[in-house]
């Protein structure tokens, strides 16, 4: 008896854990099969409720935005940069130093290709001109910051998405090493004088930032989708596969 009676102390821990047995017990174990059915009803809720907890999440939002009033903009023209940039591409691993102004103080059309070239297209290798609005934005903020190395997460796409900024090569997602998304989000919309979108990513780590048409509106935005969340607006067009898109 005192084996029995340990068996079934045994299967009764099993069932606390939600673990079933596929084999039925003998009729000579005292509440052995009440124990497996427990066990049963245990697994199969659990099943449940990790069902229900994936219906809530697919139906919550990750994103929450809004238009920027004219009157919440920045009013003072934003000084000129330096024009020193330091930028590493994550998904290349390269990194690029340059100056995106001449001796004469203009944009250097050499500085900008070599960004050009490090905001390419992480799925397809596509190069395009970048707005050089983008670059001077980020040698304010690599002014602001220290000149610290700022990381690269995504320049341009050539992308299913045509909406997309990243698509028209005006749009980046940075972080910079030892300072906070908020820091950088806050800082990055000081900047705004109208036409910015900017939008934190604190699960992801980053911050969008991208310049718009003249006259365009701001706006701003919190994404809480994690990093490599599914998304196949950015993946290539179907276009891209039958002939590669040329710069």
């Amino acid at each position: 008896m005192k084996t029995l009676s340990n068996l079934r102390l045994f299967l009764f821990f099993l069932a606390a854990l939600g673990v079933g047995l596929a084999v039925p017990l003998p009729a000579s174990v005292p509440g052995g099969g009440a124990a497996v059915a427990h066990a049963d009803g245990a697994k199969h809720g659990k099943r449940k409720h990790r069902k229900k907890r994936r219906r809530r999440h697919r139906g919550r939002s990750h994103f929450h935005g809004h238009a920027v009033s004219p009157q919440s903009l920045r009013t003072a023209p934003v000084p000129k940069p330096s024009g020193d940039i330091w930028i590493y591409a994550v998904n290349f691993h390269e990194e690029v130093k340059v100056n995106i102004y001449d001796q004469n103080g203009d944009l250097d059309d050499a500085a900008l290709a070599k960004l050009d070239h490090i905001f390419r297209c992480k799925r397809t290798g596509d190069v395009r001109a970048v707005d050089p609005r983008l670059y001077v934005t980020l040698s304010t903020i690599s002014d602001h910051f220290g000149k610290k190395q700022i990381d690269l997460v995504s320049g341009f796409r050539f992308q299913q998405n045509e909406g997309s900024r990243h698509f028209h090569a005006s749009a980046m997602d940075i972080r910079i090493p030892g300072v906070s998304v908020r820091e950088l989000y806050e800082y990055a919309t000081s900047l705004d004088t109208g036409g910015m979108g900017i939008g934190r990513y604190p699960r992801a780590h980053f911050v969008h930032i991208d310049r718009r048409a003249p006259g365009a509106k701001s706006y701003r935005w919190v994404d809480t989708s994690s990093a490599g969340s599914p998304n196949s607006g950015k993946r290539p067009s179907r276009a891209w596969h039958r002939k590669k898109p040329t710069s």
